[in-house]
């Protein structure tokens, strides 16, 4: 068991390293991680820098379940996934969707809108309407939501969306975390309900995405019926186990999604996906192509628009109750890639001294 392991054994077992990425995402060039080697096989531990020691404990706990665990069993055998689009302009829209396999094998696509820093309300909603309308010309077979990372205020959400709506059509399949905290998405659904915004007839469905693994009570959003269905990411929601517990809970439909991680930190998505009961949605697991390399010889990047989960069954075997105990772990890194890819000597003494804070507000920590 993780809980066994005291900082200076895990510490013993990490690297640390940097990959830096083909497009600016969420502001990031190089996203920075730490991987641990445990006795069930590897996890991770990427907080963004920008996170503290009690909201960084829950990664670290994702990536010591992983490595001293593993992930589970598998109900299935691939997971559907999204290509996900930054905030590019149209010029760069088909070479960043080229990265996620044949453009007629996409299943859905996540397009990033509300970019801070790109001008007003205004001139940032007229880029997004241009990218979501490339991308449904370049892949009008496939679903598309898009994400606005709590980006605009009520009022901004019901233009943008309204506008957004019309741009998308009959390919508009959610609305992720549009406004910022619980109480005000549950407002905005409400009034986009009242407003009649939607798509042939039927709401505009909203998913909740911040609210859910940056809150201290993930279940809000259920009790307030803030969102139709819930983005669920394994490492700020503590591991595989307990983002399980939180959708049952829930009770809403959800799409497993990845916060960003190396091929090692996608494998707990992976398996998060490959174990929820029902799998309504593409899932936002596909961003190893964001990458200009990786930590493993062969990444995470779907073909045909699924990635297959490690361990899985045959196809019907879950359904017939058939299937074999296999349990999944993430891919192991290659040696000359995490040499490749090690930080420098400063940045890797800030993680350690990060993972013994994050450690210590952990094991000090009440987890449901």
């Amino acid at each position: 068991m993780w809980q066994q392991a005291d900082p200076d054994e895990i510490l013993q077992r990490a690297w640390t390293v940097g990959l830096p990425m083909r497009t600016r995402f969420r502001g990031v060039t190089l996203r920075e991680a730490m991987l641990i080697q445990g006795p069930a096989g590897w996890g991770e531990f990427a907080p963004f820098p920008e996170y503290g020691a009690e909201e960084s404990a829950a990664w670290l706990e994702a990536g010591l379940e992983a490595a001293w665990s593993g992930l589970g069993e598998p109900l299935r055998r691939e997971i559907p996934v999204n290509a996900t689009m930054p905030a590019v302009g149209p010029e760069q829209v088909e070479q960043v969707l080229r990265r996620f396999g044949e453009l007629e094998a996409i299943p859905a696509v996540k397009i990033k809108v509300a970019e801070p820093g790109v001008g007003s309300f205004e001139e940032s909603l007229a880029k997004d309407l241009v990218r979501v309308r490339e991308v449904r010309r370049l892949v009008p077979q496939a679903g598309l939501r898009v994400d606005a990372n709590g980006g605009w205020t009520q009022e901004q959400a019901l233009r943008a969306l309204d506008a957004l709506a019309e741009v998308a059509g009959e390919s508009f399949e959610y609305a992720e975390q549009p406004v910022a905290g619980v109480d005000t998405l549950a407002q905005l659904r409400e009034e986009l309900a009242r407003r009649g915004v939607g798509i042939a007839g039927n709401p505009l469905r909203i998913a909740a995405d911040e609210a859910v693994r940056k809150a201290e009570d993930p279940l809000r959003v259920a009790r307030l019926g803030a969102a139709d269905l819930i983005v669920v990411k394994v490492p700020p929601l503590g591991g595989v186990t307990r983002a399980l517990r939180i959708v049952e809970e829930s009770g809403l439909d959800a799409v497993a999604s990845s916060a960003l991680d190396t091929s090692v930190g996608l494998s707990a998505g992976l398996a998060l996906a490959a174990r929820l009961p029902k799998l309504p949605y593409a899932c936002g697991l596909g961003t190893a192509a964001l990458f200009e390399q990786d930590v493993v010889e062969q990444p995470l990047i779907p073909a045909g628009g699924v990635l297959p989960v490690p361990g899985a069954t045959r196809a019907g075997e879950a359904e017939a109750g058939q299937a074999e105990a296999a349990r999944m772990t993430a891919p192991s890194p290659s040696s000359s890639l995490l040499e490749a890819h090690r930080l420098p000597a400063d940045r890797e003494a800030w993680w350690r001294s990060r993972l013994r804070e994050a450690h210590h507000a952990l094991t000090g920590a009440a987890r449901i």
